[in-house]
Protein backbone atom coordinates (compact mmCIF):
# COMPACT_ATOMS: atom_id res chain seq x y z
CA UNK A 1 0.00 0.00 0.00
CA UNK A 2 3.21 2.39 1.20
CA UNK A 3 4.32 1.31 -2.75
CA UNK A 4 0.95 2.13 -4.26
CA UNK A 5 1.18 5.86 -2.43
CA UNK A 6 4.82 6.39 -3.41
CA UNK A 7 4.40 6.21 -7.11
CA UNK A 8 0.93 8.04 -6.92
CA UNK A 9 2.80 11.10 -4.98
CA UNK A 10 5.86 10.62 -7.74
CA UNK A 11 3.45 10.62 -10.44
CA UNK A 12 1.69 13.83 -9.24
CA UNK A 13 5.33 15.93 -8.55
CA UNK A 14 6.55 14.91 -12.12
CA UNK A 15 2.98 16.16 -13.09
CA UNK A 16 3.46 19.38 -11.77
CA UNK A 17 7.14 19.75 -12.45
CA UNK A 18 6.18 19.61 -16.17
CA UNK A 19 3.09 21.78 -15.90
CA UNK A 20 5.69 24.71 -14.75
CA UNK A 21 6.10 26.77 -12.10
CA UNK A 22 4.10 26.52 -9.08
CA UNK A 23 4.39 29.95 -8.54
CA UNK A 24 3.32 33.33 -10.93
CA UNK A 25 6.67 34.77 -10.45
CA UNK A 26 8.34 35.91 -13.45
CA UNK A 27 12.01 33.93 -12.58
CA UNK A 28 13.03 32.30 -15.86
CA UNK A 29 11.50 28.56 -15.92
CA UNK A 30 14.73 25.75 -15.68
CA UNK A 31 15.72 25.09 -19.44
CA UNK A 32 16.19 20.80 -19.72
CA UNK A 33 19.42 19.37 -19.50
CA UNK A 34 20.69 17.89 -22.83
CA UNK A 35 20.40 14.10 -23.38
CA UNK A 36 23.47 12.26 -22.15
CA UNK A 37 24.34 10.47 -25.39
CA UNK A 38 25.03 14.29 -26.81
CA UNK A 39 26.82 14.88 -23.74
CA UNK A 40 28.98 11.73 -24.20
CA UNK A 41 29.01 12.37 -28.39
CA UNK A 42 31.23 15.97 -27.08
CA UNK A 43 33.63 13.73 -25.10
CA UNK A 44 36.16 13.50 -28.10
CA UNK A 45 36.07 17.66 -28.34
CA UNK A 46 36.97 18.44 -24.61
CA UNK A 47 40.65 19.27 -23.63
CA UNK A 48 41.06 18.60 -19.88
CA UNK A 49 44.64 20.28 -19.86
CA UNK A 50 44.81 23.94 -22.08
CA UNK A 51 48.49 23.68 -22.20
CA UNK A 52 49.72 20.72 -23.80
CA UNK A 53 54.06 20.20 -24.25
CA UNK A 54 54.51 20.87 -28.41
CA UNK A 55 56.44 17.58 -28.14
CA UNK A 56 53.38 15.49 -27.47
CA UNK A 57 51.20 13.60 -29.43
CA UNK A 58 47.56 14.51 -29.75
CA UNK A 59 44.48 13.27 -31.85
CA UNK A 60 42.88 15.78 -33.40
CA UNK A 61 40.66 13.97 -35.58
CA UNK A 62 39.77 11.38 -37.09
CA UNK A 63 37.38 9.88 -40.06
CA UNK A 64 36.70 6.51 -41.30
CA UNK A 65 40.35 5.61 -43.25
CA UNK A 66 42.55 7.11 -40.43
CA UNK A 67 43.96 9.75 -37.84
CA UNK A 68 44.68 13.49 -37.91
CA UNK A 69 47.88 13.55 -35.16
CA UNK A 70 49.33 16.93 -34.48
CA UNK A 71 47.78 18.17 -37.55
CA UNK A 72 49.28 15.21 -39.80
CA UNK A 73 47.12 13.29 -41.39
CA UNK A 74 47.62 9.25 -40.98
CA UNK A 75 46.05 6.74 -43.00
CA UNK A 76 45.09 3.42 -42.10
CA UNK A 77 46.23 1.53 -38.51
CA UNK A 78 48.31 2.93 -36.20
CA UNK A 79 50.86 1.43 -33.52
CA UNK A 80 51.73 4.58 -31.02
CA UNK A 81 54.21 3.70 -28.32
CA UNK A 82 56.53 6.29 -26.13
CA UNK A 83 55.02 8.92 -27.72
CA UNK A 84 56.09 7.67 -31.91
CA UNK A 85 53.59 6.94 -34.32
CA UNK A 86 54.05 3.64 -36.13
CA UNK A 87 52.45 2.23 -39.05
CA UNK A 88 50.66 -0.87 -37.99
CA UNK A 89 49.67 -3.77 -40.16
CA UNK A 90 46.62 -5.12 -39.10
CA UNK A 91 43.48 -4.29 -41.67
CA UNK A 92 40.64 -5.62 -39.57
CA UNK A 93 40.25 -6.69 -35.95
CA UNK A 94 40.78 -10.49 -36.36
CA UNK A 95 44.49 -9.34 -37.84
CA UNK A 96 45.26 -8.22 -34.51
CA UNK A 97 47.39 -11.12 -32.76
CA UNK A 98 50.37 -11.16 -30.16
CA UNK A 99 52.79 -11.23 -33.18
CA UNK A 100 51.21 -8.10 -34.34
CA UNK A 101 51.94 -6.33 -30.83
CA UNK A 102 55.25 -8.17 -30.14
CA UNK A 103 57.48 -5.10 -30.21
CA UNK A 104 55.96 -5.04 -26.96
CA UNK A 105 58.08 -7.52 -26.03
CA UNK A 106 61.67 -5.31 -26.24
CA UNK A 107 60.10 -2.14 -25.59
CA UNK A 108 61.21 -0.62 -22.13
CA UNK A 109 60.04 1.23 -20.03
CA UNK A 110 56.68 -1.06 -20.71
CA UNK A 111 53.54 1.30 -20.65
CA UNK A 112 51.16 0.98 -18.35
CA UNK A 113 48.22 0.77 -20.36
CA UNK A 114 47.47 -0.06 -24.30
CA UNK A 115 44.46 1.27 -25.50
CA UNK A 116 43.14 -1.15 -28.18
CA UNK A 117 41.41 0.87 -30.71
CA UNK A 118 38.73 -1.60 -32.43
CA UNK A 119 37.84 0.46 -35.27
CA UNK A 120 33.78 1.41 -35.25
CA UNK A 121 32.56 -0.96 -32.57
CA UNK A 122 33.93 -2.90 -29.56
CA UNK A 123 35.36 -6.51 -30.04
CA UNK A 124 35.99 -8.99 -27.57
CA UNK A 125 39.13 -9.85 -27.40
CA UNK A 126 40.57 -13.25 -27.66
CA UNK A 127 42.05 -14.74 -24.45
CA UNK A 128 45.37 -15.53 -26.35
CA UNK A 129 45.76 -11.67 -26.92
CA UNK A 130 44.66 -10.77 -23.52
CA UNK A 131 47.02 -13.58 -22.18
CA UNK A 132 50.02 -11.89 -24.12
CA UNK A 133 49.36 -8.02 -23.20
CA UNK A 134 49.34 -9.12 -19.38
CA UNK A 135 52.35 -10.85 -19.78
CA UNK A 136 54.14 -7.81 -21.20
CA UNK A 137 52.50 -5.96 -17.56
CA UNK A 138 50.20 -3.76 -19.53
CA UNK A 139 46.59 -3.35 -19.15
CA UNK A 140 43.93 -3.25 -21.62
CA UNK A 141 41.41 -1.69 -22.79
CA UNK A 142 39.57 -2.16 -26.18
CA UNK A 143 37.01 0.07 -26.88
CA UNK A 144 36.04 1.65 -30.44
CA UNK A 145 38.59 3.64 -31.92
CA UNK A 146 36.98 6.86 -31.71
CA UNK A 147 36.78 6.98 -28.01
CA UNK A 148 39.99 5.43 -27.97
CA UNK A 149 41.72 7.78 -29.38
CA UNK A 150 40.13 10.85 -27.02
CA UNK A 151 41.37 8.47 -23.72
CA UNK A 152 44.56 8.40 -25.35
CA UNK A 153 44.51 12.33 -25.46
CA UNK A 154 43.45 12.41 -21.34
CA UNK A 155 46.28 9.84 -20.43
CA UNK A 156 49.04 11.04 -22.20
CA UNK A 157 48.43 14.73 -20.94
CA UNK A 158 48.22 13.10 -17.52
CA UNK A 159 51.73 12.10 -17.84
CA UNK A 160 51.09 8.31 -18.03
CA UNK A 161 53.23 5.58 -19.52
CA UNK A 162 49.92 5.03 -22.44
CA UNK A 163 50.59 2.91 -26.27
CA UNK A 164 47.82 2.59 -28.64
CA UNK A 165 47.37 0.57 -31.21
CA UNK A 166 44.36 1.46 -33.20
CA UNK A 167 42.21 1.08 -36.35
CA UNK A 168 40.82 3.32 -38.48
CA UNK A 169 37.16 4.32 -37.27
CA UNK A 170 35.55 3.11 -41.14
CA UNK A 171 36.73 -0.68 -39.62
CA UNK A 172 33.62 -2.51 -38.29
CA UNK A 173 35.11 -5.61 -37.89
Amino acid sequence: MAAARGQKTLATLVKSLRSGPISNSSAPRLRHLPSLRRTFSLYDQINLIDSVPEDQLRFQSYDDTGFNINNVKYEGSLLIVENKIMTWTPKTFADITAESLSIFKVVHPIPEILILGCGKYVQPVSPELRKFIRSTGMKLEAIDSRNAASTYNILNEEGRPVAAAVLPFGVDS
